[in-house]
């Protein structure tokens, strides 16, 4: 491992304070989540250097398990994206993942859409310990525009996050949190209830597919303003058996042999793989739902969706055979030489 002797940059002075204010009373960035708990969030101050080396220079977003801010490195003086977990956030497989990454050694073009992890490290939070991660180089990002905040007390401020300008280049990989090894066997609950696949919401075993099947659920949010399933009952209150319904309804019955895999099968199916009816079988289908989606590769995106949308994993294509669909190649054919 390489030495050297770094010259520590000053450290930025943050006028304080230097932010419009907020009302007390009005909720704000991670106080809208419904999981929000004050004493789980490190109270990260803007000018703050944590492990003496990384400064807060301005905050970059929030979620239900961490925090993001833009830090300047003192040491190596550059800008680096910092992301503090949520205390009780201990089995988190990021750090492993990135680790895994960090060891390949291979000239796969995809490891350059990759966000690399160069440090972490931990923090003492007012409840134990934080894991904090620092992610590559952020190069550019205004931090003389102090962002509007809402001080809760002496020890917490809550800041706005800084809308950061969109530049060139390409689009990273850069959150690992619900990252699984594929050389382990899976079976628990992932991803948020509507975009969940049948094999998770079934309690099955589950590989890589359960990504397919997650690609048409982005595909679909990014031209309707909808999820493609909806999941709640009558009250409102989101229920694996509406959501079961809806797959039926686009899907069809779904094979014997998919039914038997489950665990929980009979309290959606009879032994005759018959529904039981519990809740009714509501009269949709994907055309009807993209009624009024337009344009003129819409029948490509339809079949691009079915392809995805399959109940038996094994009969989802793989990502390499899903890229080069019709409906995502429009565009990209190499045109004919005349």
């Amino acid at each position: 491992m390489a030495s050297y002797s770094p010259v520590s940059a000053p450290r930025h002075p943050f006028p304080v304070p230097a932010f419009e204010l907020i009302d007390s009373s009005e909720m704000i960035e991670e106080e809208t989540l419904p999981t929000y708990c004050a004493g789980k969030y490190y109270p990260a101050h803007i000018g703050e250097v944590l492990d003496n080396r990384y400064q807060i220079a301005a905050k970059l977003g929030y979620g239900v398990t961490s925090t993001v801010w833009l830090c300047r490195d003192i040491i190596q003086s550059k800008y680096v994206a910092l992301k503090i977990y949520v205390h009780g956030v201990d089995n988190s497989p990021e750090i492993p993942v990135y680790n895994r990454i960090n060891s390949e050694e291979t000239d796969h073009l995809g490891k350059n859409f990759i966000r690399k992890l160069f440090n972490h490290l931990y923090i003492d939070g007012p409840n134990g310990l934080d894991e904090t991660k620092a992610f590559s180089t952020v190069e550019k990002a205004e931090i003389e525009t102090p962002s509007p905040s809402k001080v809760i007390d002496q020890n917490r401020t809550i800041y706005t996050s800084q809308i950061l300008l969109p530049g060139n280049g390409f689009p990273l990989f850069s959150d690992f949190g619900e990252a699984r090894f594929g050389n382990e066997s899976h079976d628990e609950d992932i991803m948020p209830n509507m975009y969940r696949p049948p094999e998770v919401v079934l309690k099955m075993n589950w590989d890589c597919k359960v990504d397919i099947w997650n690609i048409a659920m982005v595909a679909w949010d990014t031209v309707c303003r909808k999820t493609l399933f909806d999941g709640r009952n009558s009250g409102n209150i989101f229920d694996d058996r509406v959501h079961v319904a809806e797959m039926v309804a686009f899907l069809g019955p779904p094979p014997a042999e998919f039914i038997k895999r489950s665990r929980v099968f009979s309290a959606f199916w009879d032994d005759n793989g018959v529904w039981k009816n519990l809740v009714p079988i509501p009269y949709i289908t994907l055309g009807s739902l993209a009624s009024d989606i337009e344009g003129e590769d819409k029948e490509d995106f339809l079949l691009f969706l079915r392809r995805a949308l399959k109940w038996l994993p094994e009969e989802r294509p793989t990502a390499r055979e899903l890229l080069s669909d019709k409906w995502l190649m429009k565009g990209l054919e190499i045109p004919k030489r005349v």
